[in-house]
This record gives structure tokens, C-alpha cells and sequence, in this order.
């Protein structure tokens, strides 16, 4: 099978131009959990959905995401990336569609598991292809890339609930048709992307029986197998453990401010606004950094100031001020020991056909424990109050940054990319006596 791709398709397909369209799949992700949570509390009134059928909303919507990211990684590793990501992008126009006209409950959640297990696929197999289509200079900066989309979906879906807030159901129907439309245009721009042609490459070394790393390991079960049980078990825990922060500073900031710190809601609404310079700043310089030695250093600095971000809360209490703190200490640990350093080293860690596979078993343990702590969150915290709670957010989060400290302070320049772990030959074992 050859892998050549036309010139002129060749050319829309450079690096940068995979890390847009391709990376949209962070943009999209971001915008529709953010649109379908704003959403649900217009719908609670508009559709006079009750407080139960809004939690079961929102955790159908998170179990989706983590379904589709296992199931769709194993795909994209079996059968291709661009199968994968076409289909998740035409699903996700359809579900988010289909979402803004449900007449009532029951349509609405199949039309959140379309696109949740939609999401949750894409992402996996989109980060392999935006990976593979980068070089060695510029793969990390593409995977910052991905994250700064991430947080432009944030910040575009916000502006879009502003304007259209206060609207009732029109209102959310313009928030689910957002991302209904932004899916179609990407999913015709990414009608110009190839399928991967490191992809290509290993599974017809695999189908000629060639022996070499990318090709033979392909099995679940490599996962859990030297050399690369290691480092998947590291990032597991990684980004299990400060998903956990993350997620609770997104989803509760506002709730925890106004039910534990005494603010408004148009108080804390303001909180989170010196964060985003911060965070847009950071995201911008750790793409300038992600493809040097240097990067591993700033984990290192990153990791204190994630850490720092609950255990200003835990001792200064959530008014105001504190918050304000630990949300501008959060913002600089997460532009240097989140999503974007682990994003990067799970697409480096991995070959060909393991890779997406990997990063979506991985998304998908540290979505379910994320939705899982969300579920309990506002009943844990009045149980054992604010300090105990965040003291608790701060020692797992120290948990996962320790792992991945210890684990990649040797393997971060680990790079399954280079060419001698791309074509070494496999080792077959041999019964031949040793003389």
C-alpha cells in the first residue's frame, strides 16, 4: 500500500495545519461540555427538568466521554486515525443538533451520549494523528497547541453564554448549535488530512510480518508490559490525581464561593477572571519550551505551585481573596504540570499502534475519577468541611505530580518517535543453547 500523498495535499497537510484542524477536537471538547453545563440549568427551567435529572445529565455525559475515549483510542489503532476522527466530528454536528431540538428528557440524554462518546473518541485519535504528523522540533509545541485550543473553546463558549444567557431555550439551543457548527466546518476541513502515515507504515510492516516496534506492539496487553507499563501507569495516576484538582476548580469554584465563602454569584463569577491572562500566558510560553530539556524544569516548578493551589484553600478558607489565589496559582501549575506536559509525553511515550489506544485509557480512568469525586463533591464537603476537603484535593494531587516526577525525570527525553525505536528490530526469543 503506498503511503505518498499528492503534492497539493501534501501541502495543506503540513504539521500546523494537522495541529488546527486536527486539534479543534480540544476546542470542540471544551465548548460542548461547557455549552451542555450551562445548558442544563436553562432547561431546568425551560423544560422543568428536576435537580436529579440534571445530575444524571451531567454524569451520562462525563461516563460518555470516558466510554468513547477507551473504545475510540482501540479503534483509531486498529482501523485508522481518519475513519475515527470523521466519524466522531460528523457524530458530534448531529448529536449537538439534535441536542438543541429534543422535545424533552429522554432524547436529550441520547443526544449527550452521541456526542460524549463522540468527544471522547476523537480526542485520542486526534492528539496520534496531530502527533505523527509533527516532527521532532515542533511536536511538543503542536500538543501546547491542542491544550491553548482547549481553553479558546472555554473562552468561546463563554462568550456565546453571555450573549445568549438570559435568553431561555432560544438561548440554549444558540449554545448547543455553537458547537454544531464549528463541528461541520471542521469536519469538511479535515476531509484534506490524510490518513497518518506513520500509521500506514507500521500496519503494513505488521500485515508483511516485519519485525519491529511499532509494528508488533499492538496489544492491549503491551500496555501493562515492559517497557511501557511504566510509563502508562505513571500517567494514569498523573492525570487521575490532578484531574482532580482541575476539575473541581472548573465545576465548584463558583458553588463552593457562594454556599462556603459568603460571596455572590456575580462576586464569584469575577474570581476567576485574573486566571485566564495567566493561564493564556502560560499555555503561549509552554509551547515555546515543550520541544527543549529545559521543559522538564518547569514541571518541576509547576508541580509546587499545583500543589500550592488547594492548600490555600484549605488554610485561608474559599472567600474571596483566597480563591482568587489559589485559581492564579492553579493557572501557572497548570500551563507547566497538567494537560499539556502529560499530553505530550503520552503521545512520545508510545508506538504507532499503541498510541491512541494508550491516550485513551488513559483520558478515560481520569475522567471517571474526576466525574466520581464531582458526583460526591457538595455532599464530601459539608460532611468534612472546607479545610479537610482541600487539604485532601492537595495531597492527591501531590500524589500524581510525585509519580510523574519520578518516572519521567529519566524517561522525558524517552521519544518513541526517533528512528532507532521506530525501526529496531523486536528480540525473538531463542531456545539456542549459550556456549
Amino acid at each position: 500500500m503506498s503511503t505518498t500523498v499528492a503534492p497539493h495535499r501534501a501541502r495543506r497537510s503540513g504539521p500546523w495545519w494537522v495541529g488546527t484542524v486536527a486539534g479543534m477536537a480540544s476546542y470542540i471538547d471544551a465548548a460542548a461540555i461547557t455549552s451542555i453545563s450551562t445548558a442544563l440549568v436553562i432547561l431546568q427551567t425551560t423544560m422543568g427538568l428536576s435537580d436529579l435529572q440534571v445530575g444524571v445529565a451531567a454524569g451520562i455525559q462525563a461516563a460518555s466521554i470516558a466510554l468513547g475515549a477507551a473504545v475510540g483510542g482501540r479503534i483509531g489503532d486498529r482501523f485508522g486515525r481518519r475513519p475515527v476522527f470523521l466519524t466522531a466530528m460528523a457524530s458530534i454536528a448531529a448529536g449537538m443538533t439534535g441536542i438543541a431540538f429534543a422535545p424533552g428528557f429522554p432524547l436529550l440524554v441520547v443526544g449527550i451520549v452521541v456526542v460524549g462518546v463522540a468527544i471522547g473518541a476523537d480526542l485520542p485519535v486526534s492528539l496520534a494523528t496531530i502527533a505523527e504528523a509533527a516532527d521532532d522540533d515542533n511536536r511538543g509545541r503542536l500538543m501546547g497547541f491542542s491544550n491553548l485550543l482547549w481553553l479558546a473553546g472555554i473562552v468561546g463558549n463563554g462568550v456565546v453564554a453571555f450573549l445568549v444567557g438570559d435568553s431561555g431555550r432560544a438561548g440554549a439551543r444558540i449554545l448547543f448549535l455553537h458547537v454544531a457548527v464549528v463541528a461541520a466546518v471542521v469536519l469538511v476541513l479535515r476531509l484534506s488530512i490524510p490518513e497518518s502515515a506513520r500509521w500506514l507504515a507500521a500496519r503494513a510492516e505488521r500485515a508483511r510480518g516485519v519485525h519491529t516496534v511499532r509494528a508488533e506492539r499492538a496489544g492491549v496487553r503491551d500496555l501493562l508490559r515492559t517497557p511501557y507499563a511504566v510509563p502508562f501507569v505513571a500517567l494514569v495516576v498523573f492525570s487521575s490525581c490532578t484531574n482532580l484538582v482541575g476539575n473541581t476548580v472548573g465545576q465548584f469554584s463558583t458553588y463552593l464561593l457562594v454556599t462556603y465563602g459568603g460571596e455572590s454569584v456575580s462576586t464569584a463569577a469575577l474570581v476567576s477572571l485574573p486566571a485566564l491572562p495567566v493561564v493564556l500566558v502560560g499555555m503561549l510560553w509552554f509551547m515555546k519550551i515543550a520541544d527543549r530539556p529545559v521543559r522538564f524544569r518547569y514541571f518541576q516548578v509547576g508541580a509546587f505551585f499545583f500543589v500550592a493551589s488547594p492548600l490555600v484553600n484549605a488554610f485561608f478558607g474559599v472567600s474571596a481573596v483566597p480563591m482568587m489565589v489559589a485559581v492564579v496559582l492553579n493557572a501557572v501549575g497548570a500551563s507547566f504540570a497538567f494537560e499539556g506536559i502529560a499530553r505530550v509525553w503520552t503521545q512520545e511515550q508510545f508506538p504507532t499502534l499503541l498510541r491512541s489506544t494508550a491516550t485513551g485509557s488513559i483520558m478515560a480512568v481520569a475522567r471517571i475519577g474526576a466525574a466520581l469525586l464531582a458526583v460526591v463533591t457538595p455532599t464530601l464537603v459539608a460532611g468534612v468541611g472546607v479545610r479537610t476537603f482541600y487539604l485532601g484535593l492537595g495531597a492527591a494531587c501531590a500524589v500524581g505530580l510525585a509519580v510523574a516526577w519520578v518516572v519521567f525525570r529519566t524517561r522525558d527525553r524517552i521519544d518513541a518517535f526517533a528512528d532507532e525505536a521506530l525501526a529496531a528490530p523486536v528480540l525473538e526469543q531463542t531456545t539456542a543453547p549459550v556456549v
